[in-house]
């Protein structure tokens, strides 16, 4: 019996067959579109949610230290104000240096139309708001970017006291 049972074995080793791994090619897509965000008037996209009661926020800063802001701000093919809507950036941003205007920002880009509807990508980085160009983290994304990484340069296109639209051209590695 003994036997019969190593012989069944050598067989089953003998004749077994390995598939190659055949992994899903890597795919790389260019995004670009821009993001439109509406302060403290009617229908504002970026809101202040809390905002620490110290001293040091008596500095003449715009952003004071340790302020927290929840956004909603839509996705458009160009900076136009009618210009159509393709998604929404969807987060919150902290204002965490205590000695400059830097954001550390959490942010889903989601699309709600065209070729990439239904899937998003995140991000998560520092956000040097004063510089005209900055550079952020693609850390993930769902639907057609799973697995995504990569980055996003964030470029100012226009700024006054009620609304920011930011250029964003993105580079996305993915599945």
């Amino acid at each position: 019996m003994r036997g019969t049972l190593m012989l069944i074995w050598i067989l089953i080793v003998c004749l077994s067959l390995s598939r190659p791994y055949h992994p899903k090619p890597v795919k790389v897509t260019h995004l670009h579109f821009f993001f439109h965000e509406t302060l403290g008037r009617e229908n504002p996209t970026a809101v202040v949610i809390a905002q620490a009661n110290i001293p040091s926020n008596d500095n003449n800063s715009s952003v004071p230290f340790a302020t927290l802001y929840a956004l909603d701000d839509p996705l458009k093919i160009g900076p136009e104000h009618d210009s159509e809507v393709i998604g929404n950036a969807q987060g919150l941003a902290v204002f965490a240096g205590t000695n400059t205007t830097d954001a550390v920002m959490y942010v889903d880009f989601a699309f709600t139309t065209g070729k990439f509807n239904g899937s998003s990508l995140s991000i998560f980085s520092r956000n040097p708001i004063r510089e005209v160009e900055r550079e952020v983290a693609v850390i993930g994304g769902r639907g057609q970017f799973k697995m995504a990484t990569g980055f996003a340069l964030l470029k100012a296109y226009f700024i006054n006291s009620t609304n920011v639209i930011n250029e964003c051209n993105v580079t996305v590695i993915h599945y």
